[in-house]
């Protein structure tokens, strides 16, 4: 089982957490297989809020991720384009599971110093 850590903006956030928003995306795909993503909620917030299972992982160029994703993406066209400008390659984490702590934990508690500009592998 392998877990990473994201640093995600607070309006994505709840955005994952109602459900409105069913992928994570991203410029490039792990290495390694992921199972679980632990959500860290960036300022104002700077907590792990919540996680969520991973049900599959799509790479491909952006706009082809694009249809896939758009109805379940929680966020809009001109957003994406904007992320994935000048990139040939788009990553999007579909997400299932997503649990909501009923306290957020600190980085501290996973063994995490300070919030990772992408991400980072919890083992």
């Amino acid at each position: 089982m392998c877990a990473i850590l994201l640093s995600i903006n607070p309006n994505h956030v709840e955005n994952i957490l109602n459900g409105s928003k069913k992928y994570e995306f991203r410029k490039k795909a792990c290495k390694r297989h992921v199972d679980k993503i632990l959500i860290y909620s960036t300022t104002p917030i700077m907590k792990i809020v919540g996680e969520a299972e991973v049900e599959d992982v799509l790479v491909d160029e952006p706009e082809t991720i694009w249809k896939k994703t758009k109805a379940k993406s929680g966020i809009d066209k001109n957003f994406f384009d904007k992320y994935y400008r000048d990139r040939d390659q788009a990553v999007a984490y579909k997400l299932k599971n997503v649990i909501k702590y009923g306290k957020p934990k600190e980085l501290k508690d996973f063994g995490v110093n300070s919030a990772p500009q992408s991400f980072q592998y919890i083992d």
